[in-house]
Order: C-alpha cells, then sequence, then structure tokens
C-alpha cells in the first residue's frame, strides 16, 4: 500500500497505474471500523484499483461539533486499509485542499431538512464540497458509501446526477450484528441494559416494511406502528421516526419506487441511527 499526501503526487500515480477494470474510491473521515472495511472489500471485488482517503474535513462541521476532538488513529488506520487491500491511502493536507479563498460555494437545497440533517445547518454543504474536490483529484470509475447514513448516500446520488459526474456511486449495505443492530463505534457507550434492548430499532423497521407491503395506508400508520414498538421495547428516547421518498427525501404521495424508513433514539450516552429502504409497487407491493 502507498501513502500519499500530495495531490500532484496521487494524479501522477493514478494516471500511470489506472487499469482496464477502473479505480474504486472509499472516501473516510478514518478511526476506521467494520462499516468502513466492508467498503473496501466491495470496492475490491470490482476494481483493480483502490484508492481510500481519510480526511477529517472541518468544513462539515458546525458550531458546538467539536472538530478537534473527532476521533484520531493514523497508525491504525494505515494498518487496517493496508489489510483490508486498499492500494493507495490518500491523506490530503487542509493547506493543500482549501488553500487560498474559495470564489464558489456549494449549497444542498433538498433532502437536507430531514432526518440527521435538521439538526446539522450546513453539514451537507461541507460534505459535498469535499466530495467534489476528492472525485476531480482521483476521478474514480465508482464511489463506495454505506447505506448506514443514507441520506448523505442520497445527497451524494444527487449531486452526482445534477452535475454529471462520470462515477457510480455504489451502495453497500449497513453491516449488523448477529441480534440485528446496525454496528457503530457509539454502541460501546451502551449500558448492558441499553445494548439488550437496541435491537428493537432494527426489529420496527421490520415491522413498518411488512405494513408497507400487506398496503398500510399511510405514512403516519407506518410511523406511529415503529414509535409505538420502540416505546415499548426500549428506554431510549426517539429523536425522529420519518418515512420518505428516496434518494429525493420528499415526503411520500403514494406507495411506489425506494422508500426510507428511518429512526434515530437517544440513549444516556449513546445516540443509534438506523433505517431501511423499501421498493414498493403499486401493483404487487413487494420488496
Amino acid at each position: 500500500m502507498r501513502c500519499i499526501e500530495n495531490i500532484r503526487e496521487l494524479t501522477e500515480v493514478l494516471k500511470n497505474n489506472k487499469k482496464s477494470s477502473g479505480i474504486g474510491f472509499v472516501p473516510t473521515m478514518g478511526y476506521l471500523h467494520e462499516g468502513h472495511l466492508s467498503l473496501v472489500k466491495k470496492a475490491r471485488e470490482e476494481n483493480d484499483l483502490v484508492v481510500m482517503s481519510i480526511y477529517v474535513n472541518p468544513t462539515q462541521f458546525g458550531p458546538g461539533e467539536d472538530f478537534d476532538r473527532y476521533p484520531r488513529d493514523l497508525k491504525r488506520d494505515r494498518a487496517l486499509a493496508e489489510e483490508a487491500g486498499v492500494d493507495i491511502l490518500f491523506l490530503p493536507r487542509t493547506e493543500e485542499i482549501y488553500a487560498g479563498t474559495t470564489s464558489v460555494t456549494l449549497h444542498v437545497t433538498e433532502g437536507v431538512d430531514v432526518m440527521c440533517g435538521k439538526r446539522r445547518p450546513g453539514h451537507f454543504d461541507g460534505v459535498v464540497t469535499i466530495l467534489t474536490k476528492l472525485f476531480h483529484i482521483v476521478q474514480p470509475d465508482s464511489v463506495y458509501m454505506g447505506l448506514k447514513d443514507a441520506q448523505q448516500v442520497a445527497v451524494v446520488e444527487r449531486l452526482v446526477n445534477d452535475y454529471f459526474f462520470p462515477v457510480t456511486i455504489v451502495r453497500v449495505p449497513t453491516m449488523r450484528e448477529s441480534d440485528g443492530l446496525a454496528k457503530s463505534s457509539r454502541n460501546v457507550y451502551l449500558s448492558p441494559k441499553e445494548r439488550e434492548e437496541a435491537p428493537v430499532l432494527q426489529h420496527s423497521l421490520q415491522l413498518a416494511r411488512k405494513a408497507i407491503q400487506e398496503g398500510a395506508d399511510s405514512s403516519e400508520e407506518v410511523m406511529l406502528l415503529v414509535r409505538e414498538t420502540i416505546e415499548s421495547g426500549t428506554s431510549g428516547i426517539i429523536d425522529y421516526i420519518e418515512v420518505l421518498s428516496y434518494p429525493g427525501l420528499c415526503p411520500v404521495e403514494e406507495w411506489d419506487g425506494e422508500i426510507i424508513v428511518a429512526l434515530a433514539v437517544q440513549y444516556e450516552r449513546a445516540r443509534l441511527i438506523d433505517n431501511m429502504i423499501i421498493t414498493v409497487s403499486k401493483e404487487d407491493k413487494h420488496v
């Protein structure tokens, strides 16, 4: 594995190493876990060259979000990336990524006033800004993103479509524990009792899928079912439950196409998110 910090060096290396099966790109902020490594695995299966970036992007942190305290462990990340099969680890420097005064800014206008975006104004502006820069630097054929953060995937898919980026966004399913709980570094902050309760989040989403398949009349009916399931099965406090079109992230007018049921639950020391994307047909309501 080759570690590169300089943009010019990376572009030269990629120019000389672009292979017939293309470049797979995994953008991250580091502190790697199994979810990140599943993205690398998928990229490794589908590409000759796999590039991962590690960069804690300051423009996606808002007021009160401690950029300086974001966890970092580059030595460990390097070892995990190499073991997973990354060919090139790109470690850009802020003084180069955000050199000088920015004359053009990117602003996301749709799909950010729901789910986690409601509490993080400006966050997705920072996400699309850094990814636009990285996409131009790396020029990948495919970009691998985890559906654990389905809102981010949706925003990036629309960025790529709106501006005709010549890349394919590959959705990678959420990794889960054996009991269905979505894997997350935050799970270690759950108390034993909370950890025992937490799989009810996924269970509530399974019930939502069944209700939609069987002809639920409205989003409100589905959200009520999810709410009652979580409230009866856990001590966590519900932050939000939403049923939206996907990737548009708009209110559902009819049960047709891709629909996301998403939720967030706050425990004493951990806030957990989960979601399920359901494909519905007006004719036969199948997944």
